[in-house]
């Protein structure tokens, strides 16, 4: 069985491009594993030093968990059954390491995000994680 890995950071395109896939899955001879992955960016600063790990871990959690809400109810509302994971670092080498760590067959991405540069083909994330990644990379949108 395939296993697919999604990156889901909760803007809207990325909502957008999880609701196209699931129209795709035909695609698939079976239906494949899926899987999505919210990256968190790690605190700033000295905030450590203020703030226990566990407070941090779990601010992490919340806010990975809300950013997965919207894709977790698509795939909740087709009937798909689908796994999270929400891990700490810059988005595009955290994709490219928990894709490969794990052995996904592919990653399934939109092709903008959150990315703070407008204008731009692809967002800065999707074209990283294309440089980097030996897995392949299916943009929808």
């Amino acid at each position: 069985m395939l296993k697919i890995l999604i990156p889901i950071d909760g803007s809207d395109n990325c909502d957008k491009a999880a609701a196209h896939f699931i129209q795709l899955l035909d695609w698939y001879k079976d239906r494949p594993e899926i899987h999505l992955l919210n990256v968190q960016y790690p605190l700033d600063g000295n905030v450590s030093l203020f703030i226990n790990q566990a407070d941090i871990k779990q601010y992490h959690q919340e806010e990975g968990l809300k950013s997965l809400q919207n894709a977790r109810n698509l795939f909740d509302q087709t009937g798909i059954t689908c796994q999270y994971h929400i891990t700490i670092g810059d988005p595009a080498e955290m994709i490219v390491r928990f894709a490969t760590e794990k052995g996904y067959d592919q990653i399934v991405m939109g092709a903008r995000g959150k990315g703070n540069i407008q204008g731009l083909l692809l967002g800065s994330v999707t074209n990283k994680v294309m440089q980097l990644s030996n897995i392949p990379v299916l943009l929808v949108k």
